[in-house]
């Protein structure tokens, strides 16, 4: 198979203020974020041939897209992978500008969740009964049983599995003091995430990343035109996707200690890339940190720290902003926010932003290549995603 790797680069981004935008709504997210990466790349809306638009729940068509920017007679697909729409988007905008469909492509993200009625901002069609039925949530129906599981894999008892998942929380928040566009900006320490009020066992009020309005945009075109936008163009190197058939779920034997469909994406993206040793090569990465047990998971899945050592690296700060890995520079989706299909635009966001040397307080030293990961679905069948981009140099 061919490999994307540096035929397409990004020469424009723009995120929203991630948060309970009780103020805007989905079409004015799309302008603001979208905008800004007109701005960015020194484009008008005009010059845009075709676009790819993720949502899950605000908008269903492509036309949102078009009617939000008032963009003439162009092709427009509405993207939806549950959480993982964000990247599918702009891999599709990417392939299509490698493949010379067109040109000069976006890729939108959004969501407006904070004014629905329901958790994860999926509207039922009735109120379920929860004294009757168990409570179909991720955290209830994958991550508590992951974490009990892989605590006792480990030889953790509770009390020192939640301990070592607040070291994560606690380096995503600081993270998120640095970030003016993330949702919440407070330090917290190991005790306040020990003491915090219990979601479901054995996962706490901090292990868990918070709903959030927002949207973010890429401009893509074809490599060999980027240095006619500007110099600091960033470039992809790489998309690995899949999806479960269920395999997790019909295998008595899974052992609720990984996610396959992570390492395969990861594994493939490598490939693409030309990556052997992802914790020597990748200089930061943005994962999907939904929970605080998938983050520590995927250092493993993602090849960062070898099996079982997640948390020597942890306690040695390898992952932490001025450690030899900085993951999750921005605060994550547990502090940055998780407007679903906006994510993994936001991740690479904060990725471009790192590879141009514009992250501020944020900014990782001598940053060559990134890595975004994004997920979506339950266990058996996610919707898992890797990219990876790289300095023009």
């Amino acid at each position: 198979m061919e490999s994307i790797k540096d035929k397409v680069a990004i020469i424009g981004m723009g995120c929203t203020e991630f948060g309970e935008r009780w103020d805007k709504g989905p079409y004015e997210l799309i302008v603001e974020s979208c905008f800004e990466a007109f701005e960015d790349a020194g484009i008008e809306a005009k010059d845009i041939q075709a676009a790819w638009f993720a949502s899950l729940v605000s908008g269903s068509t492509g036309s949102r897209l078009s009617n939000a920017l008032k963009l003439e007679y162009i092709p427009i697909t509405r993207v939806e992978n549950f959480c993982s729409g964000g990247l599918h988007a702009l891999a599709n905008a990417c392939y299509a500008v490698a493949s010379g469909t067109c040109d000069i492509a976006l890729a939108c993200g959004v969501e407006k969740l904070k004014d629905r009625a329901t958790g994860f901002g999926i509207a039922g069609p009735e109120p379920i009964d929860s004294s009757k039925v168990m409570p179909e949530t991720p955290p209830a129906n994958m991550f508590a049983e992951i974490a009990i599981r892989y605590f006792h894999d480990r030889g953790w008892d509770i009390e020192e599995g939640k301990r070592i998942l607040a070291q994560v929380s606690v380096k995503s928040h600081h993270n998120g003091t640095l970030s003016p566009k993330a949702h919440l900006r407070r330090e917290i320490t190991v005790e306040d995430v020990l003491k915090a009020p219990m979601l479901i066992h054995p996962l706490g009020l901090y292990d868990c990343c918070g709903i959030s309005d927002g949207s973010a945009a890429a401009i893509v075109v074809r490599a060999d035109m980027a240095k006619d936008f500007r110099d600091d163009y960033v470039l992809v190197k790489a998309f690995g996707f899949n999806s479960g058939a269920g395999q997790a779920t019909l295998q008595d034997d899974y052992d609720f200690l990984h996610i396959q469909e992570n390492i395969e994406a990861a594994n493939f993206a490598y490939r693409q890339a030309g990556i052997k040793n992802p914790r020597k090569e990748i200089d930061l990465a943005q994962v999907h940190d939904c929970f605080s047990i998938h983050e520590l998971m995927l250092y493993e899945e993602l090849g960062f720290s070898p099996k079982g050592k997640a948390r020597e690296d942890v306690e040695a700060g390898t992952f932490a902003l001025d450690g030899d890995l900085p993951v999750n520079t921005d605060g994550g989706l547990k502090c940055f926010g998780h407007p679903l299909s906006a994510s993994g635009l936001r991740m690479t966001y904060e990725i471009y932003k790192q590879l141009q040397d514009k992250a501020g307080p944020r900014q990782v030293k001598n940053c060559r290549l990134g890595l975004a990961h994004n997920a979506g679905g339950v266990i058996g069948s996610l919707n898992a995603a890797v990219s990876i981009y790289g300095r023009r140099d």
